[in-house]
C-alpha cells in the first residue's frame, strides 16, 4: 500500500466518520442516495433529509415507483433539484434496464443521470469494496494542497492531473474506507478555511502545509459580481385557506417545481391576481432576499385573501388550489415553503395600493 493510503487509513481508524446513517446497512443504494445529497452539501445538513428520504423510499423500486412531486417534496430544501430528478430518472432505468439495482459495471453506473465518474467510483468502493478512485470537491481540495498544484480544480488540465493523482493513491485493499477517509480529511482537517495541518496525517509530505499556500490552495475561481433581480410572488388564498399554486416550466431554476405565480412589478401582480382569481385587496408582507450561486432574488410578497377562484383556470395542470396538508406533499422551494409556513394575516400586513 502506498505511504499515502497508509498514513490516511492509520488516521482514519481512529479518527474518520464510522457511524453515518448510510454506511449502517452501506449498500449500493443507500451509499448512491447520500453521494447526491452530499454534492455541494454539508453531511450536517444531509443527514436528516437522508433518514426522511430512506424512511419514505427505502428502496431503489420504492423510488422508481414514486411520482416526481413526491420525490421533490421529500428533497425540499437540500436546492439543486436537478440532482433530485436525476436520481429519480436514474432509478427507472435500473429498474427497466438493470433488474431494479444499481449496475456494478463501472461504465453502465457512470451513465445513468447524474452520477458520473467519481459518484460512480465513490458507489462500486464504498458498497463493494472495489477499487476506483473518486475526486469530489473535498478530494481535489486534499490532492491539490499535497502536491501543490495551481489552477483552479474545475478547469480541465487541472482535473486531469488530480485524476491521475486520485488513482495513483487508491489503494487496492480496504477502498471502502480509504474513499471515506480521504472525503472526511478534505471535511475536517483540511477544510477550505483554517486547516487544521499540525493535525492531519499528510502534513510531513504536503507542499501547501510546507510552502505556506494553504491560503492560496486550491485556487479559486476567479469571481464575477453577483447581480440582483427582483420578482413579486403572489399568495391567493381563499376562503378555505387554500393557496394558489403554480408549477414552473422545464427551464431555469426551481424548474418543474411547485410555486407561487410571480410578477414583474405590483401592477403586473395585480393584472395577474386579477387573470387568475377574483381579488379584493392586496397586503405586502416583508420582503425577503434568496442568494442562489449565480444571482440574487429580492422578493416581495403579495397576500391576497378570500380571494375566489376563477373556473377558467380549473383545467389548467399547471395550476392548483393546495391546502397545508397537501402543500406539505409536493416539491416546493426552500423559500417559498418558508414563506407559506410563516403566519401571516391582516393584523401582521399592510395594505399595498
Amino acid at each position: 500500500m502506498n505511504p499515502f493510503a497508509s498514513a490516511l487509513l492509520a488516521w482514519f481508524d481512529h479518527h474518520g466518520r464510522k457511524d453515518l446513517p448510510w454506511q449502517h446497512p452501506r449498500d449500493a443504494y443507500r451509499v448512491w442516495l447520500s453521494e447526491v445529497m452530499l454534492q455541494q452539501t454539508q453531511v450536517t445538513t444531509v443527514i436528516p433529509y437522508f433518514l426522511r428520504f430512506i424512511e419514505a423510499l427505502p428502496t431503489l423500486r420504492d423510488l422508481a415507483a414514486a411520482d416526481e412531486d413526491r420525490v421533490l417534496a421529500l428533497w425540499s430544501g437540500l436546492g439543486y433539484y436537478r440532482r433530485a430528478r436525476f436520481l429519480h430518472r436514474a432509478a427507472q432505468q435500473c429498474v427497466q434496464q438493470h433488474g431494479g439495482e444499481l449496475p456494478r459495471d463501472f461504465d453502465a453506473l457512470a451513465a445513468l443521470p447524474g452520477i458520473g465518474r467519481s459518484t460512480a467510483g465513490a458507489i462500486l468502493a464504498q458498497a463493494h469494496g472495489l477499487r476506483f478512485p473518486i475526486l469530489d470537491g473535498n478530494v481535489k481540495r486534499v490532492l491539490t494542497r499535497f502536491h501543490g498544484i495551481h489552477g483552479h480544480p474545475g478547469q480541465s488540465a487541472v482535473e486531469k492531473v488530480l485524476w491521475q493523482h486520485a488513482d495513483a493513491h487508491t489503494p487496492s485493499k480496504r477502498a471502502a474506507d480509504y474513499t471515506q477517509a480521504i472525503m472526511d480529511l478534505g471535511a475536517s482537517l483540511c477544510a477550505r478555511s483554517r486547516p487544521q495541518c499540525e493535525a492531519c496525517p499528510l502534513a510531513a509530505d504536503c507542499i501547501a502545509y510546507r510552502d505556506d499556500l494553504t491560503a492560496q490552495l486550491p485556487t479559486p475561481k476567479a469571481s464575477k459580481a453577483i447581480p440582483t433581480r427582483a420578482t413579486v410572488m403572489l399568495i391567493l388564498r381563499d376562503a378555505h385557506g387554500r393557496i394558489l399554486l403554480e408549477r414552473r416550466g422545464p427551464q431555469g431554476v426551481w424548474s418543474g417545481l411547485w410555486s407561487l405565480p410571480e410578477a414583474a412589478d405590483h401592477d403586473d401582480a395585480w393584472r395577474t391576481a386579477q387573470r387568475l382569481a377574483q381579488i379584493d385587496d392586496a397586503q405586502a408582507l416583508a420582503p425577503f432576499m434568496h442568494v442562489f450561486s449565480h444571482y440574487r432574488l429580492h422578493v416581495e410578497p403579495l397576500l391576497f385573501d378570500e380571494a375566489a377562484a376563477h373556473r377558467a383556470i380549473a383545467d389548467n395542470p399547471s395550476l392548483r388550489w393546495c391546502d397545508s396538508v397537501e402543500i406539505a406533499a409536493l416539491g416546493l422551494p426552500a423559500p417559498v415553503r418558508s414563506l407559506l409556513l410563516a403566519p401571516f394575516s391582516r393584523e401582521s400586513t399592510r395594505k399595498s395600493t
